[in-house]
């Protein structure tokens, strides 16, 4: 049951991805579809319960960082305002909910998922930052968004998206996690892509 929930994000996450890379190929330059925002909060969503029922902290630290980014894009393209209020309200308390479950037993968390006996700390770590390097590029594409007041994903976003997807799928390697190897490595070409329509954008804009 746990993996049929991992697998079920990573359809989305993967869905996300394919569909932003169509949509941009048609139009020969780089998108930030509403749809790529929809699924990836539904994705986020279902990821960040997998992680939790995987006692895994390097899948649920990736999770809580992305996830309001993924909420800020949806609020920028105005199709947060749209959806239910009690929709909104769900998916804005969920991930506060475990933090404040997290820190009422905090003895037990830690020693559930950072001292966790089927994954050694330095796999941890090691995991830790290749979700923190890939959620980085969320961190970046809001930073470079924000400023021009609309949502993009910019050069820099693949280019991590890349780096970040190989550190992971190297956990996922030595953790076994069928999951996560699917999930990152349909997401390789799709950025590879991405980079090389950016990199042709560049180049007819000249």
């Amino acid at each position: 049951m746990i993996y049929v929930i991992g697998l079920i994000a990573q359809l989305f996450f993967g869905a996300r991805t394919i569909l932003q890379w169509i949509l941009s190929e048609r139009a020969k330059k780089v998108l930030s579809p509403s749809i790529f925002w929809i699924l990836s909060l539904i994705a986020s969503y279902l990821f960040f319960i997998y992680g939790w029922l995987r006692e895994d902290f390097a899948i649920i630290l990736g999770q809580m960082i992305s996830y309001y980014i993924y909420i800020w894009n949806l609020k920028i393209k105005g199709i947060w305002a749209k959806m239910y209020k009690v929709l909104r309200i769900l998916l804005l308390v969920t991930p506060v909910i475990a933090i404040v479950l997290a820190a009422d037993n905090f003895d037990h968390f830690v020693s559930t998922f950072l001292k966790n006996d089927k994954i050694p700390i330095w796999l941890v770590i090691f995991g830790s930052f290749g979700q923190i390097l890939f959620t980085f590029r969320f961190i970046y594409q809001i930073i470079y968004s924000a400023k021009r007041n609309e949502s993009i994903l910019p050069l820099g976003f693949w280019i991590i998206s890349l780096t970040g997807s190989s550190l992971i799928i190297i956990y996922a390697l030595i953790r076994l996690d069928p999951i996560l190897i699917l999930g990152q490595s349909a997401g390789f070409i799709a950025y590879i892509r991405n980079i090389i329509i950016y990199t042709k954008q560049g180049k007819n804009s000249q």
